[in-house]
């Protein structure tokens, strides 16, 4: 593996037992380094089997996957994959196993075996990194959904993972956990640099990443830079998916005759734009 590729997925098909067709079928793509990679697709699509299969919880039924150089079908190096590769799923309570925050955190240095001297600066800076650090001694059923994603969030940082695999990790959180947790990733992303693979179905969490790729029927069938993608809002839609509010009323405005310029996903890009075309002369300054 080249050091511009984090994840290889090589010719990848996927089929549960009995199912009549491939949940993923020939699937071929590549995640780079301290890349924030948005996953996208309608219900039963495929995305959520493309997340385990980059954990090695599914082994693929053809083709190769590979997670920072390790093979996925080798048992022996599973565990390496998942230290390299944590994951996150949509309900937080199913990953908090301890009473204490602290002690859940510490759970997954535990089952790797690191030293208690080396574990408690770990579960600290780990908690601190998510700023969860003023809670290390609660109870997790206290916390609100947004922090017990953060805790969860926190115990896959204390095993110092070079991926972050989030399945719909925001899916079950109000408005407000749902910004603070992915705040928290993107964070994580630039600072630390830990390539993330978000997927989600929320249009306006994948406007936010550095590449979004969409699958459909088990295969993938578009891969782009977030403006790229949402400006294709007929494709989208054919594809059973929506795009970003303000791509939406670009793509609307654009067929009335306003002349705006793609690429618009945020109210201030539509701010800036309608600007551009209303007042030229000031945008020009």
């Amino acid at each position: 593996m080249t050091d511009d590729v984090r994840v290889r997925l090589e010719d990848v098909s996927y089929t549960y037992e009995e199912a009549k067709k491939p949940a993923l079928s020939h699937v071929d793509a590549v995640v780079h380094p301290g890349e924030f990679l948005a996953v996208l697709g309608h219900n039963g699509s495929g995305k959520s089997t493309l997340a385990k299969l980059l954990n090695a919880l599914y082994i693929p039924t053809e083709g190769t996957v590979l997670v920072c150089g390790y093979d996925t079908r080798k048992e022996e190096l599973v565990w390496e994959i998942r230290r390299r590769a944590g994951m996150i799923f949509q309900n937080p309570d199913n990953q908090i196993v301890a009473t204490v925050v602290k002690e859940d955190v510490a759970f997954g240095l535990e089952n790797l075996g690191v030293p208690t001297e080396e574990m408690i600066p770990r579960v600290e800076s780990s908690l601190a990194a998510v700023r969860m650090n003023k809670y290390a001694d609660s109870a997790p059923h206290m916390l609100s959904g947004g922090q017990k994603q953060r805790v969860a969030i926190a115990g896959i940082l204390a095993m110092e993972p070079a991926i972050i695999i989030a399945d719909e990790a925001t899916a079950m959180l109000d408005p407000s956990g749902r910004a603070e947790v992915l705040d928290t990733i993107r964070r994580l992303n630039r600072e630390k640099g830990i390539t993330v693979v978000w997927i989600t179905h929320f249009m306006e969490e994948a406007a936010q990443a550095d590449r979004v790729i969409i699958v459909s029927e088990g295969e993938l069938i578009a891969s782009g830079a977030p403006d790229e993608i949402f400006d294709r809002v007929d494709f989208m839609r054919e594809n059973h998916l929506d795009v970003p509010p303000m791509a939406d009323l670009a793509s609307w405005l654009r067929e009335q005759g306003v002349p705006l310029k793609k690429g618009i996903l945020t109210v201030d890009d539509m701010v800036k734009e309608v600007e551009r075309v209303l007042c030229p002369s000031k945008s020009d300054t």
